[in-house]
């Protein structure tokens, strides 16, 4: 995770952003900690990287990189004013003991369009990362991948209209929460083979930013106002969990945006 030091809304690249509105990096910065605080309670280790001048968006650490069994692959942003991130996360990899990075050729912006959910990758694409960088992910991390086709520009990343609730093992598929309509007519009818146990979130969910949560198996950070999504959740068995993001959500961010999820091999 990295802190909201610099936080602010000084440009615009997904539909949330507005420059006109005022943004407060303190009261970013009081809610990032309590989502961080709620992890450790949670019995979670957060890592935390420096944030750097100029780049009020690498708060949204999930866009830096995507970690399977140990291997790393890196991002590469499209707007140009994230660019530089991708180097920050990079050193910080490495300077923490991790070996096999690549960095992409492909633009992608990592966990913000790539979903790990113990089986298969699923894989984003539409508004950011390019198509290509698929293909890519599935030879650098070596898992397959499934692609998905995102079609509503609020839904930029697969990481505001779905998330994974529990990974699969051996015995058991992986769960999963998502959004339809913000997906192609091609891609629900995937989603509805290779899951079709899934949570069907509405578009309340989806507006309040409720599928850019996160999940540990049981329970899942969630934003204060997707209480309908936690309903559903407590009714399969999972123990919501409420955070304000309102601040961070100026910047089209939620609880999954601030976090990159490390997965040691």
């Amino acid at each position: 995770m990295c802190p909201p030091r610099f936080f602010a809304v000084d440009y615009v690249i997904n539909p949330w952003m507005d420059p006109t509105q005022p943004v407060s990096a303190d009261v970013a910065v009081a809610q990032w900690t309590e989502l961080r605080d709620t992890y450790r309670r949670l019995g979670h280790t957060v890592e935390e990287i420096e944030p750097q001048p100029g780049l009020p968006d690498m708060v949204f650490a999930a866009n830096s990189g995507t970690v399977v069994d140990g291997r790393v692959l890196g991002s590469r942003f499209r707007a140009p004013q994230r660019a530089a991130e991708a180097e920050h996360f990079r050193r910080w990899f490495v300077e923490h003991g991790y070996r096999d990075i690549t960095m992409p050729e492909k633009i992608n912006e990592a966990e913000g369009d790539f979903a790990w959910t113990g089986a298969v990758l699923l894989a984003g694409t539409g508004f950011r990362t390019d198509p290509a960088a698929h293909a890519e992910a599935q030879e650098v991390l070596g898992v397959p991948v499934v692609s998905l086709q995102l079609v509503d520009p609020r839904y930029y990343h697969l990481d505001t209209a779905l998330f994974v609730l529990a990974e699969a093992t051996d015995s058991t598929r992986a769960q999963i929460v998502y959004y339809p309509e913000a997906f192609s007519a091609g891609s629900r009818r995937v989603l509805e083979r290779v899951f079709p146990d899934a949570v069907l979130a509405t578009k309340e969910d989806a507006e309040c930013f409720g599928l850019n949560g996160v999940s540990d198996g049981r329970n899942v950070v969630l934003p204060v106002e997707a209480t309908r999504l936690g309903e559903l959740l407590s009714a399969r068995g999972y123990e919501p969990v409420y955070v304000d993001i309102s601040e961070l959500r100026k910047a089209g961010g939620g609880p999954k945006c601030c976090t990159l999820e490390i997965r040691k091999g």
